[in-house]
């Protein structure tokens, strides 16, 4: 039997490495996207395609991948109009990530995005849809296999609350990777030391910053925080004129920049928009490196 993603860590005493991202490679290798759906949508369409993603970042070093399911939820899957089963979709996305597994100590971490476009400060959906939204989502995600919940891109204090009461009393295993404005305050106005406080009181895996830079981290100080565990994953990216996103950090850099925030309580590191395998194979040789 697996041991869980926490107590490997206190058994092997190193930072687990987390893959890179999906969306911009799946779309460069010719999957479909779709306005509403982004990448998730080649699920169906291109399968082999994701599956291909997935086990490149193994090769590459990854110990937790992330499923495709970034914009699997019900939010987006009913503003899409697909004509699919809503939960065979959820299913079959987690299936692609546990079938690209064949060594047993790689984690599968569920991914769950906020209901909206993550960098939407005012949303359109009230509370009881948003309730829905992460309810479903994360109760498939779970159902279907994955080894914890990764909530991503997470911005407003009502997801967020949602999110951790809903994991939490369901006994669910999460993390909390937050984005936050160059005030360090969530989109939704709190400060990051509120927030750290609240989402500590409800026992994620740990939590974690996503799609935000380096320098900002270093604001953060979650070095401060020894009694608790972090990850991170940066932004590497940068939109071109077609608005696509495209690496703006080479992977000699982004170790170079990753070195100096690996501490005693770093979960996982990893890399977030516009990153590659590349990136994720410079992480595995920066903790080969280190440990």
């Amino acid at each position: 039997m697996k041991l869980s993603l926490v107590d490997n860590f206190k058994l092997i005493g190193k930072p687990y490495i987390l893959d890179g991202a999906n969306g911009s490679l799946i779309e460069q290798l010719g999957g479909k996207i779709d306005k509403y759906l982004w990448s998730s949508l080649s699920n169906l369409t291109n399968p082999k395609i994701v599956s291909e993603v997935h086990q490149n970042y193994i090769k590459s070093g990854a110990q937790i991948i992330t499923t495709n399911t970034f914009r699997t939820n019900p939010a987006a899957f009913i503003m899409a109009n697909l004509d699919y089963d809503y939960e065979k979709f959820v299913k079959v996305s987690v299936n692609l990530a546990k079938d690209s597994v064949l060594e047993k100590n790689i984690y599968i971490a569920g991914s769950n995005s906020p209901a909206e476009d993550c960098y939407k400060i005012k949303r359109d959906l009230n509370k009881n849809k948003l309730e829905y939204n992460h309810k479903k989502h994360i109760e498939l995600l779970w159902h279907n296999g994955v080894d914890f919940i990764l909530n991503e891109t997470q911005s407003h204090l009502d997801e967020i609350e949602i999110i951790c009461n809903f994991c939490h009393s369901s006994k669910i295993p999460y993390v909390i990777s937050l984005f936050l404005d160059e005030k360090l305050n969530l989109l939704s106005g709190e400060s990051i030391t509120d927030i750290i406080d609240y989402v500590k009181s409800y026992k994620p895996i740990a939590i974690s910053f996503n799609c935000i830079g380096s320098d900002l981290y270093k604001k953060i100080r979650p070095d401060t925080y020894d009694d608790y565990l972090f990850g991170f994953y940066f932004n590497c990216g940068e939109k071109n004129k077609l608005n696509n996103i495209k690496c703006a950090v080479t992977e000699q850099e982004y170790k170079k920049i990753v070195k100096e925030f690996i501490k005693n309580n770093t979960l996982f590191l990893g890399a977030c928009c516009g990153s590659n395998y590349n990136h994720i194979i410079k992480l595995r040789e920066l903790i080969d490196e280190s440990y």
